[in-house]
């Protein structure tokens, strides 16, 4: 059965931008998995804009919720994960000054350093997934290294299905792609920019066991409801 991961970071992000305690994202974290979310996404960023330490280790001691920890490669962060202990890691790129994750890792750059780290998390039995671009030969590299899944930057499927422009090329690299990853013996994820209308056309591939959704489902909450909108996107993955 597919499933839905939930993106908390924004939450967060209202609860800063007013130095106080509400909205709690450790009360999101339990909410959403009791309306229906598989798993909670937190993103530990260097610069801790919206997540913070004190949140991440306690939305990752909540007992029953499943957490996929996304992470830079720097060495203080990796340190940290190794401290909380989540369920799930996911190694992103992270830029200083970017305002979201604007792709997938340089996986040939590096290979060695992320290698290192794959086999850190192993040893503490976390499953460790690689955020890449829709790239075959990011996806052997995943394999070369033991990555246990790939999470595939649906950015640019994403904006081309919003701008209503061609994205049939987009969206074949990514088959192609979860094909090859899911021959290989890799889980495969998708996430980044996805809506209502992107994840019902990924759904189209198979090979996709999980959806991780964050911006647009804070941003839908507004209007009709963290409750409603993830009931919606478990209709749309199911």
């Amino acid at each position: 059965m597919r499933r839905l991961g939930v993106n908390i970071d924004h939450v967060a992000t209202l609860r800063n931008a007013r130095g106080e305690n509400h909205p709690d994202p450790v009360y999101a974290a339990k909410f959403a998995k009791k309306v229906g979310a598989d798993s909670i996404t937190i993103h530990l960023r260097e610069d801790r804009r919206h997540i913070n330490d004190a949140d991440a280790k306690k939305i990752c001691s909540i007992k029953g919720l499943l957490v996929n920890l996304e992470i830079s490669t720097n060495s203080d962060i990796v340190k940290n994960a190794m401290k909380i202990k989540p369920n799930f890691i996911c190694i992103v790129p992270e830029k200083r000054k970017e305002i979201t994750t604007e792709g997938g890792l340089n996986l040939i750059k590096n290979k060695t350093t992320i290698q290192n780290i794959i086999k850190r998390f192993k040893k503490l039995n976390i499953r460790t997934s690689l955020f890449v671009n829709p790239s075959l030969k990011d996806i052997r590299i995943s394999k070369a290294i033991s990555a246990d899944c790939i999470e595939i930057h649906t950015g640019k499927l994403s904006n081309l299905i919003k701008t209503q422009k061609n994205f049939s090329k987009e969206l074949k690299k990514i088959r192609e792609c979860s094909y090859l990853a899911n021959d290989l013996g890799i889980e495969v994820h998708a996430g980044h920019g996805l809506d209502y209308k992107t994840t019902k056309v990924l759904t189209r591939i198979k090979e996709i066991k999980e959806f991780n959704i964050g911006h647009f489902i804070i941003g839908e909450s507004i209007f009709l409801g963290l409750k409603n909108v993830i009931k919606k996107f478990k209709i749309i993955i199911k």
